[in-house]
């Protein structure tokens, strides 16, 4: 049992550090400024963990990454949250670039991987008996926050280096293959992204006819032979510019309604199998974020309530590069919840015409052309709003009923192995969620740990 694993201080196992480790605070805000387009290393933000590494970065110089020696990061690291969201904890990816560790947060690097496994620490920090030895050194009702002095002699369990190698390896290998599906799915995701600018951005499909690229009876990448009538073979004017001859310019709001979500107090965030899709549902840059979702009991309009498959825009940010404010996710089905109700900050994408599904209107309102064109209704300093008048205002070449269709067709087994995906990494995820607290407390011994170590080198 746990009970007679042996534990030891923190400290004597592992090194311990936060954000400015040879300076003052005050020293580094005077002297270095912070990028958020690519510079010499990146600063590692707990805000960044939330968003699955999307890409979204702080940058500092070459002078501030040497200013923070001591905080330095290597792939692996593990980093705690000990300011606000107390007790979060994620392990430090490989970027491919120099990392230094960012505000609110602390460091932790195994110094003996003969005796403490980094893999085994990082699961022991995310199980209920970590997250209540954090609970235990945290202060502060308002503003919860630990230091890391007492981290550094909290006490963590050390069973076997065996049997800790092999807990990390059994937990690691399900939460490899959902990042794995992660990743899966971002591709798709592009592919289907890819595919719409190409025939309703680029109109590569009717330029390779008119270029003398594609024939009858010929396959291009994205453009199966059959679909070859389908498209015109010339440009014609338009108020957009060159658009394929036969399509028309329509605005959102000819084809689609924009739903107001509800608004909401703190008090109705109570257990419910209703849910309110929120500025969280949303990755920065856009998609969709399952964990963003917050029970909710009070009441809301019918219209409000969104159904799986449709597509949802953000009216609010409060990020300061507006990564948030007018992007679009495609909502997903929850196992948690029954009912999904847009908030006050987001607003739903209802489509008025059958034959332009909720994948045309998403990947419409991801492109470009639309983030630029919504940028100039956004106002405000601190928190970005939405002028909501603008969205049903846009404009675009709409195309006819067989070419949207066709599109459709293409991307509707993207978007089913997109959902085949994220029901396997609920699955993987419930499974090592209940493995978890047995693996850690003991309650489940691994048997041949050695063993399934080896198989694994």
């Amino acid at each position: 049992m746990a009970g007679e694993w042996p534990t030891v201080r923190l400290e004597e196992v592992a090194l311990v550090t936060d954000y400015v480790a040879n300076g003052s605070f005050a020293l580094l805000k005077e002297n270095v400024t912070y990028r958020s387009k690519p510079a010499y290393a990146i600063l590692v933000r707990t805000v960044d963990f939330n968003n699955a590494w999307n890409g979204h970065y702080v940058w500092v110089d070459d002078h501030a990454y040497n200013f923070l020696s001591k905080s330095r990061l290597e792939p692996g690291d593990l980093v705690l949250s000990n300011v606000g969201s107390v007790g979060l904890v994620f392990r430090v990816p490989n970027l491919g670039k120099p990392m230094t560790l960012g505000p609110n947060a602390v460091m932790c690097r195994t110094r003996d991987r003969g005796r403490l496994d980094q893999g085994f620490l990082y699961y022991f920090f995310l199980s209920e008996k970590g997250q209540e030895a954090i609970r235990s050194i945290t202060s502060g009702s308002v503003q919860p926050k630990f230091n890391k002095t007492d981290l550094r002699v909290l006490r963590v369990p050390l069973p076997p280096i065996s049997e800790q190698r092999a807990i990390a390896h059994i937990l690691g290998t399900l939460d490899d293959k959902i990042e794995l599906n992660r990743r899966m799915n971002e591709t798709l995701e592009a592919m289907a992204r890819a595919l719409f600018k190409s025939w309703f951005v680029d109109f590569e499909p009717v330029r390779a006819k008119m270029e003398g690229r594609w024939h009858p009876g010929e396959s291009l990448p994205g453009l199966p032979a059959h679909l070859y009538d389908l498209f015109p073979n010339s440009l014609v004017d338009s108020e957009l510019g060159e658009i394929p001859e036969g399509w028309e310019v329509k605005s959102l709001g000819d084809l689609a309604d924009l739903i107001k979500g509800v608004s909401y107090s703190s008090a109705e965030l109570q257990p419910s199998r209703t849910a309110l899709v929120t500025l969280k549902s949303f990755n920065r840059g856009g998609g969709y974020r399952s964990d963003g979702l917050k029970p909710f009991i009070g009441d809301y309009k019918d219209e409000q309530v969104i159904r799986p498959g449709e597509v949802v825009i953000s009216f609010t940010d409060v990020t300061q590069a507006a990564e948030v404010i007018g992007r679009s996710a495609l909502v997903r089905s929850s196992p948690d919840f029954d009912i999904l109700v847009a908030s006050l900050d987001v607003g739903i994408i209802r489509q008025r015409n059958a034959f332009l599904k909720a994948p045309f209107f998403y990947c419409l309102l991801s492109s470009e052309d639309f983030v630029d064109y919504i940028l100039g209704y956004v106002n405000g300093t601190t928190v970005l709003h939405l002028d909501k008048a603008g969205v049903p205002l846009y404009r675009f070449a709409c195309p006819p009923v067989l070419i949207a269709e066709a599109w459709a067709n293409l991307c509707v087994r993207i978007y089913e192995q997109i959902d085949q995906n994220e029901h396997e990494s609920r699955t993987l995820a419930a499974l090592r969620d209940a493995l978890l607290p047995k693996l850690i407390s003991g309650e489940i011994r691994v048997k041949n740990a050695e063993k399934i170590v080896e198989t694994d080198v």
